[in-house]
């Protein structure tokens, strides 16, 4: 490969890398896309697939209520991640996204766990106070 081509190759990596990093940080888009199917799009469990599933969604509005007032980012990134067991899921119905974010951003750590952030960030904001 010669030094132009390996410059374009490097230039193409940063402009897909930037790509993927403004699709991480859009928090609503991302749930809107992973989420709501299944949650509703104010994460109430009653989204247009939630009739489909064995077990009924989660309402995830009052994470922060049953945890004492303090929102569980870290204990919702093991989930969004599969390292934690849901026993309502039981065979894992629901999507794991940590593999499926790793797959979309080529690999890239810091647009899994930026992506996983915004996440966390968007659902805490729909917590009933």
């Amino acid at each position: 490969m010669n030094k132009t081509s390996t410059s374009l190759l490097v230039i193409a990596s940063f402009a897909l890398l930037g790509l993927t990093r403004a699709h991480a940080a859009d928090a609503g888009a991302n749930w809107g896309q992973y989420c709501a199917s299944c949650h509703g799009k104010d994460a109430k469990g009653d989204g247009p697939a939630a009739a489909s599933l064995k077990s009924a969604p989660a309402d995830l509005t009052g994470l922060a209520k049953r945890n004492g007032g303090k929102y569980p980012s870290d204990k919702v990134t093991s989930i969004l991640r599969g390292q934690a067991n849901l026993v309502p899921h039981g065979d894992q119905e629901m999507p794991v996204w940590g593999p499926v974010f790793w797959k979309m951003s080529g690999g890239h750590e810091e647009v899994v766990q930026e992506r996983i952030a915004n996440l966390n960030k968007y659902l805490e904001s729909l917590q009933v106070k």
